[in-house]
């Protein structure tokens, strides 16, 4: 099944020409009340200066709202898509509304007032309140209705005449706030549902061509070192290990970002996991900035190529804890142990590895590392990092 890239990369569109239609309508409402009555005001002159205003206000926000969203740019390919600035101009459109509706006092009569005449803008005016509900969901079309409401009170003078008409703003904004919220998640499950079902099927291609070459020699290289013994028996050792790891990543795949530009580092992590190295995580996501997930899985990948070095055949363990507002990964091994002053003396030869690799990607992170090594007892690397 396929899907249009505006409905899953910007579900709202529709709804954000929705309301531009709204405006106009009620634009065009709201000028034919106030000309059919423009002699009783008290400063015709103004309501119309007020009606100028509002018409090009409503051009301007159907430029911004539905022709071209402010800030848009164009999605580089595998780029989360921008940043959505138009909940900025919906606050601006609120405050020019509620400066609309404030100028009821200067253009009608005490008669007008008296006898409830519509403010000025009349049914225009809630569409400032929808505006908010679109760009921040339930609890911003709530806000956007409290200040019209509020406004519409402070104008008319009288709350009793007018809890009508709040609570059909209240409710409309409610309304559409709520189907913005679900409309939103909707579609980021659809994108990570098509973003997954494609990362499946190109591992389904590579799988195939994969499995007719290197598997099967990797394969073979492992049967025939087991049977030679000796120092081919290790390189079959080595060989099956990199088969196991291959024949994880072809059958997992990477974890995919999301809309935000965040990986599962637990699952990114699972991707490391080999005959001599066991990976333990949580089952639930761990998401990060997939910049964060592609340098912490390059520190620990660094470790483990370190442990595999100096270590030979040593077991190593990862393990994953999600504390909430930060990441620990711890990384072990049952090897001999760094012997003391042995980091510093390869710094001081110029073999910068464990310094630039791991601690250096940890320090880029703003996390910190630690080292809990010794003769006989082993290797463990410990880094923590705040979630971004």
């Amino acid at each position: 099944m396929t899907f249009p890239a505006g409905a899953v990369e910007q579900p709202l569109e529709p709804l954000w020409r929705g309301l531009v239609v709204y405006r106009v309508l009620t634009l065009a409402s709201a000028v034919v009340v106030a000309g059919l009555s423009l002699d009783e005001y008290a400063r015709p002159g103004v309501a119309v200066a007020v009606l100028v205003v509002m018409a090009g206000w409503t051009a301007a926000t159907a430029w911004g709202y539905a022709l071209r969203p402010l800030g848009s740019r164009p999605a580089a390919r595998g780029e989360p898509a921008p940043r959505d600035r138009r909940g900025l101009l919906a606050v601006a459109d609120l405050a020019v509304t509620v400066a609309v509706m404030a100028t009821t006092p200067l253009v009608q009569t005490p008669a007008q007032l008296a006898a409830d005449a519509p403010v000025m803008g009349s049914i225009w005016t809630p569409g400032a309140a929808l505006a908010c509900a679109l760009a921040y969901g339930v609890a911003g079309g709530l806000a956007g209705a409290a200040v019209l409401s509020a406004a519409l009170v402070a104008v008319s003078a009288r709350l009793g005449t007018e809890v009508g008409d709040i609570l059909l703003v209240v409710l409309t904004a409610l309304t559409v706030g709520f189907a913005a919220t679900v409309l939103r998640r909707s579609a980021e499950r659809v994108r990570r549902a098509v973003a997954e079902a494609a990362a499946a099927a190109e591992r389904e291609r590579l799988a195939r061509a994969v499995h007719d070459g290197v598997l099967q020699v990797l394969a073979h290289v492992k049967r025939r070192g087991t049977q030679l013994g000796g120092d081919a028996a290790e390189l079959g050792s080595l060989a099956g290990e990199q088969e196991i790891a291959l024949r994880t990543l072809l059958i997992t795949g990477p974890s995919v970002a999301d809309a935000e530009g965040r990986r599962d580092l637990a699952a990114a992590l699972r991707g490391l996991a080999s005959g001599r190295v066991t990976v333990a995580a949580p089952a639930h996501p761990v998401p990060l900035p997939a910049r964060d997930v592609d340098e912490l899985v390059a520190a620990v990948a660094a470790a483990l190529a370190n442990t595999a070095l100096h270590a030979g055949s040593a077991q190593a363990w990862v393990f994953l804890e999600d504390a909430g507002d930060a990441v620990e990964i711890s990384v072990r091994d049952d090897g001999p142990g760094i012997p003391d002053g042995r980091l510093a003396a390869a710094e001081a030869e110029g073999r910068i590895g464990v310094a630039r690799s791991i601690r250096g990607r940890v320090a880029d992170l703003g996390g910190t590392i630690t080292l809990d090594t010794g003769p006989d007892r082993g290797t463990e690397w410990t880094i923590t990092v705040t979630k971004r």
